[in-house]
This record gives structure tokens, sequence and C-alpha cells, in this order.
């Protein structure tokens, strides 16, 4: 199972020195990966923002190894085409590093709200559905043409292809045990799934929940690459806890192949970077 940490890009954490900072320091003390939200006014009224992309880019310049990527990009508001090349100028200047994180989006987000983007939630299911077609079919190299029900390409080739082939490494954010989004994940190279909770709240997916979900993707991928299945925990509690560790194993033993420590814009930078300069746990 590998580390990665998840960082908010806006607060404290809203400037791209300072994530470039942080990804170079976790680069060094051994993790994994080293993710973005991709805000763009989610509860950030009077908070700092930084772009997620270009904040990546000064990471890839400031990094050799650690993967890289969004934890999760919303392709629903953002023209595929764009995105397209986004990513895999991002895959050439990080040597083959990137996984592109994705998710339908937050309908009640503000970066949706203001600005008139699709609000409805099967609409935006239909919008990331096509606009994934639409990147892998750029990202091919070859001659490429498209017509859905919301965009339509005339046949264009974009050059260069990315580093990695046959396509940059997709990761489905979505809710277990929804439909929608697991089918949508077994077509592609993972799955960050949460679970909303009897209370309404929502959190990270058991052990046991982790099963199922590994059983279903089984059931239901027919691609025999690698896929992986995410996961959050405590992951920076696990150094010095043995009870959380043995939380960390049981996930690997249910089928966890990333577990990422997801740090929220309220946490302090000192401390965050502290935890950072630990290591992962170390499990044996």
């Amino acid at each position: 199972m590998k580390y990665g940490l998840t960082l908010p890009n806006m607060g404290r954490y809203g400037d791209a020195r300072t994530l470039s900072d942080l990804a170079s320091l976790a680069e060094e003390a051994g993790w994994d990966g080293f993710f973005l939200w991709d805000t763009l006014h989610y509860q950030a009224e009077e908070t700092a923002v930084c772009d997620p992309w270009i904040a990546l880019a000064a990471i890839a310049m400031r990094t050799e190894r650690i993967k890289i990527g969004t934890m999760v990009a919303a392709p629903t508001r953002r023209r595929p085409w764009k995105m397209a090349r986004e990513t895999s100028t991002l895959d050439h200047l990080s040597h083959g590093r990137l996984i592109l994180g994705v998710g339908a989006g937050d309908g009640s987000d503000r970066g949706f709200t203001d600005f008139g983007e699709e609000s409805d939630a099967r609409k935006r299911a239909k919008l990331l559905d096509e606009s994934l077609e639409i990147l892998q079919g750029l990202w091919s190299g070859q001659p490429f043409s498209y017509s859905g029900e919301y965009y339509h390409i005339k046949e264009i080739v974009f050059l260069p292809p990315p580093v990695q082939m046959p396509r940059i490494p997709i990761w489905i954010g979505g809710f277990w045990p929804r439909k929608g989004p697991m089918s949508r994940a077994a077509r592609f190279d993972g799955i960050n799934a949460f679970t909303k909770r009897d209370d309404g709240t929502f959190g990270d997916l058991t052990p046991a929940e982790i099963q199922q979900l590994k059983r279903f993707m089984d059931e239901h991928r027919t691609a025999r690459t690698p896929f992986d299945i995410v996961t959050g925990g405590r992951v920076f509690d696990a150094v010095q806890d043995e009870q959380e560790r043995a939380v960390l194993r049981a996930y690997a033993a249910a089928g966890t192949t990333w577990c990422l420590e997801n740090i929220w814009p309220e946490r302090e930078i000192d401390a965050v970077r502290a935890s950072i300069q630990q290591g992962p746990p170390q499990l044996e």
C-alpha cells in the first residue's frame, strides 16, 4: 500500500510556492503521492485560492519521483480540450508522474452556481462521461472527432500525446455504494470512494466496505490493467500509534492500494510540515 497527501489549494495552502515546498519535503521524506484539491471558490469567500494546474506545474519542477495530481478535479466546469492540453503538458513536465483524479463536482459550490455552470447532478454526470471520452481521444495523438449531447469536436490531432500510455491514469471520485460512479470507475484506473453515513455525515470507507468495493470492481472490470483503490486514513497518527497502524494493515489486507492523509485548510502549516517530515508509517 502506498501513502499520499491531499492538500487544499486555498487558505493557508492557497500559494503555489508553499505547496511546491511541501511537495519537495514530502518527496525527501519518502511519501509516494502529493495531490491537490481543484477549488475555484469553494468555502473561500475570505481566503486565498491558487490555481491547481499552475501549482502542480511548480510541484513538477521541484520533484523527481513522487506521483502528483488532482484529488479531485471537476471536468464538468472546464473545457475538456483545454484540460487535455494541461494534463498532457503536466505529464511531460513531470516525466510521466501525473494521476488525474476527477469527479462530477459539487453542484452547490459557488464555482458552479455563481458562474452559471451546470448544477443538476445527472447532467453533470453526463458532462463528466463526455469529458473523459474527449480526454482519452485527444491524448491518443491520433485524429479524433466527437459528437455527444454536450460537446462536438471536428476531427483534430493533439500532439504530443502524454508520456504515459495508453493514457494518464484516471481515478474516479464518488460515493460508495452508488452504482453510477462505481461503474464509471470500473472503466478506468482507480476509485477514490467516500460514503455517506446514516447521520448525514461523510467519511472514509471501513476495511469491510473496501472489501465490498473490491468485489464490485473485480466483477465489473473487463480490463486486466492495474487498478487502484484509494481511501483516506489517519496516516500521520499511524507513524507513532500502533492502533492506527493496525487500521492501515486492515485497509491493505482488504485491497486498498493507496491511503491518503487528507489535510484540511484549518490545519496549521508548521504542524503539517513536521508530520510530513516524519515520513509515512512502517507497517512491518
